[in-house]
């Protein structure tokens, strides 16, 4: 097969355009060859829950999934009754961009509130935790926080044991989507367990497609009551590998090290590179008309631009719009993101905003 694309192109539009870490790839290529059982029992997904345990705690259960949407409907659902209802951010993944498979697929009613950086307080969880007992309400049993969020920022160990104590203290639980956890650890420079076991999570999504893996993420459940049926419910959500030793194997070749951190700190220091230099712009007058609308802590750099300039820095560099009736973009980087490519990325804009 001929090669279809220009491996040296890189943009900014998403941590998913990226390809594959060469480590995950040759894990893949390692765990090939010969015969081993499938739906998971298999040796690397038995490795795998070792390895989650170290990071998690001994009560951490893994179940590996092909991707995110599947990894938090499977989740939720396996959090939740019937009549059960997820409290989240109105940014939040599972409300925004899984094309209603939370309220089609997983059954359950979301309950949204608005928040100007991404993050839930236990304030905000009030606005719709209420009306327990209430025949005629989907009934608020699960809150949902996005580590790191949509919109780039994060959550402190601090602020998710509050999280964590309001809903438990209310009847009920919470849960992680952790499409970008390890660019959360990166930023707050703690261990996975230190802002998920330790401030009292009961499931986590687990990401890696966006922090170098081809394919695949993982259901932690911390809390064994807090899920039930996931055994179940992986297969009838259509998210049960039959060859899963190959998803286990990207993320143990992640996890089993530093792979993951080091991975997610590149794209952070990558993201943060883009600010400062976009900053310094902005302070000698070569960048003009644009302003920073989030803190960069992770990956991601939020910022309007003036009118017309987005459509034309996107033919040389592909990226966003966040939300285009006040031209707010949104700028991500990945693990394979080069410095070369932000100074080009920020030369570009400069040109364009003195045009």
């Amino acid at each position: 097969m001929s090669i279809q694309h220009d491996p040296a192109i890189r943009g900014f539009a998403s941590d998913n355009y990226s390809g594959i870490h060469p480590d995950v790839l040759s894990a893949i290529s390692e765990a090939n060859g010969g015969h081993q059982i499938a739906y998971g029992e298999d040796a690397y997904t038995e490795r795998l829950q070792e390895v989650f345990r170290s990071h998690f705690g001994e009560s951490a259960q893994a179940f590996p999934v092909f991707n995110g949407t599947g990894a938090n409907v499977t989740a939720l659902q396996s959090m939740l009754p019937r009549w059960g209802a997820v409290i989240a951010a109105s940014t939040a993944h599972i409300n925004v961009d899984e094309g209603g498979a939370p309220e089609k697929i997983g059954g359950f009613k979301l309950l949204t509130v608005p928040t100007d950086d991404g993050k839930l307080t236990p304030e905000l969880v009030d606005r719709e935790a209420w009306g327990w007992g209430d025949e005629h309400r989907a009934q608020p049993l699960v809150v949902s926080i996005t580590q790191s969020t949509e919109l780039g920022t994060v959550y402190t160990a601090e602020e998710i044991r509050a999280l964590t104590d309001h809903a438990h203290e209310r009847g009920m639980r919470l849960h992680v989507d952790g499409a970008r956890i390890s660019n959360a650890a990166a930023a707050l420079d703690l261990p996975l367990r230190a802002f998920t076991t330790d401030a009292g999570v009961d499931v986590l999504s687990f990401g890696g497609t966006k922090n170098g893996a081809m394919l695949g993420e993982a259901i932690v459940v911390l809390n064994p009551e807090a899920s039930e049926g996931l055994l179940f419910s992986r297969k009838f959500n259509m998210q049960l590998s039959s060859k899963m030793r190959f998803v286990s194997a990207q993320l143990i070749a992640l996890l089993d090290g530093d792979l993951w951190l080091r991975n997610a700190r590149h794209a952070n220091a990558m993201a943060q590179r883009l600010r400062s230099g976009i900053e310094a712009g902005i302070a000698d007058g070569s960048i003009r008309g644009v302003a920073f609308t989030q803190q960069t802590q992770s990956n991601g750099v939020f910022a309007t631009l003036p009118d017309g300039v987005a459509d034309r820095l996107r033919e040389s560099f592909r990226f966003y719009d966040w939300d285009a009736s006040r031209n707010e973009v949104r700028w991500m980087c990945g693990f394979d993101t080069q410095a070369e490519d932000v100074d080009a990325f920020i030369a570009e804009l400069s040109r364009l905003t003195r045009a």
